[in-house]
């Protein structure tokens, strides 16, 4: 067990898990399209989240690793057969070669464990999947009526909730989607032939968590490799998998200074780190590098907590605050909103942490974010209303005055 106390070291691990979710480098994964598929084969997933106040985070994910990535470039992807949608700890993109692993959930889906709805109506189920075996693919909005309508012999609700719950059980997938209208289709005329779709063995799917999460994360807690999966024998085989390992001496174990103990394979902090450079970056809050709350606050002494969830009252930050990442420290946060008829983009407050920092730097820095990001949204104009500490104030007011 390596014990992590001095700051040297502390940073070394930070610059370890930000290289392994790619956020050190220009461009880990290259540029465009084929960029976003090497991105998201190496990340594991990319959560799809309907809160749309800024672009929507699917797409921030990949703005924030892939230069000239384009939101369109996410269902390109989908219709490209690159990738799928389905659940990870949440609703997600998956590498399509990944998909043999989405069916131990959709089995247990299927014989009988509650994902959304404790009920199924297994004749509608088999009429919808009758129609779509049919007449070919259907939309969710192909099935939409008003509570005063009948569309032939269903309504909106029933319908919806057969067709999410085929779905979820692995006889539909999404073949296309504009914004969150999804179409779906028969997993066997979605499904590229080449991909694999037998059934994982327990000890086959264990070793696909440790060895993604490792690949992704380079730090890992065991609690954090199965992170939000209710599976507990799958929990059981990571845990059996993990201390074989370190028996092995293949992975090994270092404890930070709140006396977390997280794994790394063996040698990985002795290993050469990309430069850090000062540019800052501006995060999803469902990034796959900061949603893993407890694991952020233990190595970056962060603590962050989505407030879109919590009374307007009672928010500290504001209702939909983005992490700001700065070389290999998370120092503030940022609530903005993107105001689309008029290409505007609206910072609400702009919070840093209490960190010595150089205030010019970090001040470029944000600059330089801040105007990638306008283009990312659209938007040709910032305005910014308040700022913490309230003595950077005049300083970012003026800073941002050409964008306004």
């Amino acid at each position: 067990m390596i014990e992590i106390k001095h700051p040297q070291e502390q940073a070394r691990l930070r610059h370890l898990a930000l290289a392994a979710q790619g956020l050190l480098q220009a461009q880990p994964y290259g540029r465009g399209l084929a960029g976003a598929r090497k991105a998201i084969n190496h990340l594991g997933y990319v959560q799809i989240d309907t809160i749309s106040v800024v672009e929507r985070a699917h797409h921030h994910v990949f703005y924030s690793r892939v230069p000239q990535f384009k939101p369109a470039m996410t269902h390109q992807m989908l219709l490209n057969g690159d990738i799928f949608e389905y659940w990870a700890h949440a609703a997600a993109f998956l590498p399509i070669a990944d998909f043999r692993f989405s069916l131990p959930y959709k089995h247990a889906i299927k014989s009988g464990q509650t994902h959304w709805y404790r009920t199924r109506d297994q004749k509608l189920m088999g009429e919808l999947l009758a129609r779509i075996r049919s007449d070919g693919p259907l939309r969710s909005r192909d099935i939409e009526t008003n509570t005063t309508k009948r569309a032939g012999w269903w309504d909106w609700k029933p319908a919806k909730k057969a067709l999410e719950q085929l779905y979820m059980e692995g006889d539909l997938m999404v073949s296309a989607r504009e914004g969150f209208q999804k179409t779906y289709d028969l997993t066997e005329r979605v499904l590229p032939s080449h991909i694999n779709s037998t059934m994982p063995s327990m000890v086959e799917f264990a070793a696909h968590i440790v060895d993604q999460q490792l690949r992704c994360h380079g730090v890992v807690s065991l609690k954090g490799l199965t992170y939000q999966r209710r599976n507990s024998e799958l929990r059981k085989a990571v845990k059996a998998l993990v201390n074989e390992r370190l028996a092995q001496r293949t992975l090994e174990q270092v404890q930070v200074s709140s006396g977390e103990v997280f794994i790394l394979e063996t040698g990985a902090f002795e290993c050469p780190l990309p430069r850090l450079n000062s540019r800052m970056l501006i995060l999803s809050p469902f990034d796959n590098s900061v949603i893993q709350r407890e694991r952020l606050k233990a190595l970056f002494q962060y603590d962050y907590r989505l407030e879109s969830y919590v009374p307007a009252a009672k928010r500290q930050y504001g209702y939909f605050c983005l992490p700001l990442l700065y070389r290999d420290e998370f120092i503030g946060r940022m609530d903005c909103k993107a105001h689309r008829k008029t290409n505007h983009l609206e910072i609400k407050s702009l919070h840093f942490e209490q960190h010595d920092f150089d205030e010019d730097l970090v001040l470029t820095a944000f600059v330089d974010a801040i105007t990638q990001f306008c283009h990312f949204q659209k938007c040709d104009s910032v305005s910014l209303t308040k700022v913490y500490p309230k003595n950077l104030t005049q300083r970012f007011h003026h800073a941002l005055k050409p964008l306004g």
